[in-house]
């Protein structure tokens, strides 16, 4: 018998929350509104979800979802899902500017980090989807209110989650359509591209308190190795990333070079990023001198980490490499 889930008891999750809980804005009606759906697993079939919570059974194709990640909202927008609400974007008020124009109607209900758990049980979802690594603490309050769902990382190969959240709201075909378009995508890039793909591409982030060296296991990261793009040896590395000082700049090194500064609007990160593209050592690297640096999108490269922002960085490559798509 699946598991009956309790909508109520919002004052108790709210004291257990306490003040950790951001407080979302008023409500919009329009995020009321169910989210529409085509349930690849049928409009009353019961499916159920391994994740990294364990199991969790779901009575049908969710029509209200709750989404608690920002590479899972672009991937419910992706597969035809307006939710009824979704965790703020890094950046934007309170959207990315890529995908706001399909998120208007939806409620704010704080962050990735920190979600308002009342404003989730108000919207009586039948789906909330999560991530362990950022509020595994309110798995258990969160299931009380829908039955909900953990991808487990947020680095690294986004595809994995990608197709979490569609088995999730019963996409399991649409989503494989998804994937099969993006890897098609990029397949015609790395033909195109041909012997453009030896050029050694580096990866720099700016941000408020520090700079960043990125290596393959970043977002950016797994399309390059995807896409048969060469990286410095330096750079070749299956992990994240390094924080690092003025010193190891010449490890910036590249023919091609791509940066991006993680800009919140109070105007560090900016100041970082013009602090270090002012300094001799980086004016002396050959990538630099060559103008084979190139400034590009933080949310497309790194932030927004979902299936619109892959295809987007597939149209930057394009661009820089000087292939036609």
């Amino acid at each position: 018998m699946l598991k009956k889930w309790n909508r109520l008891g919002s004052v108790v999750l709210t004291a257990v929350f306490g003040a950790g809980v951001i407080l979302a804005g008023c409500s919009d009606k329009k995020a009321a509104e169910p989210a529409p759906t085509n349930g690849s697993s049928g409009a009353n079939q019961s499916y159920t979800v391994k994740h990294a919570m364990g199991e969790t059974p779901i009575p049908k194709p969710p029509q209200r979802v709750v989404i608690l990640t920002n590479e899972g909202t672009e991937a419910l927008l992706a597969l035809g899902i307006k939710p009824v609400g979704a965790v703020k974007s890094w950046v934007g008020d309170p959207w990315y500017d890529h995908i706001k124009a399909d998120m208007q109607g939806v409620k704010n209900v704080g962050t990735e980090s920190q979600p308002n758990i009342e404003d989730i049980a108000a919207l009586k979802p039948d789906l909330i989807i999560g991530n362990k690594m950022r509020i595994e603490k309110v798995y258990d309050q969160l299931s009380k209110i829908a039955p909900t769902v953990y991808s487990t990382e947020l680095r690294g190969d986004w595809k994995i989650n990608f197709k979490l959240y569609a088995e999730a709201v019963g996409k399991k075909a649409e989503g494989e359509k998804i994937m099969a378009d993006f890897d098609k995508r990029l397949a015609d890039f790395k033909t195109k591209a041909g012997d453009k793909l030896k050029q050694k591409v580096s990866l720099v982030r700016f941000m408020p308190a520090t700079a960043r060296i990125y290596y393959n296991d970043t977002f950016a990261g797994v399309i390059f190795k995807q896409a048969g793009i060469a990286r410095p040896d330096k750079q070749n590395k299956e992990t994240f990333a390094d924080d690092v000082t003025k010193e190891r700049i010449p490890d910036m090194e590249g023919d091609l070079l791509f940066y991006f500064t993680y800009e919140t609007g109070d105007g560090k990160a900016s100041k970082m990023e013009e602090d270090w593209v002012k300094d001799p050592l980086w004016n002396n690297l050959n990538v630099v001198k060559n103008k084979k640096a190139f400034k590009v999108s933080d949310t497309v490269w790194n932030t927004a980490g979902g299936v619109k922002a892959a295809n987007l960085l597939i149209d930057d490559l394009y661009r820089v490499f000087e292939v036609k798509p």
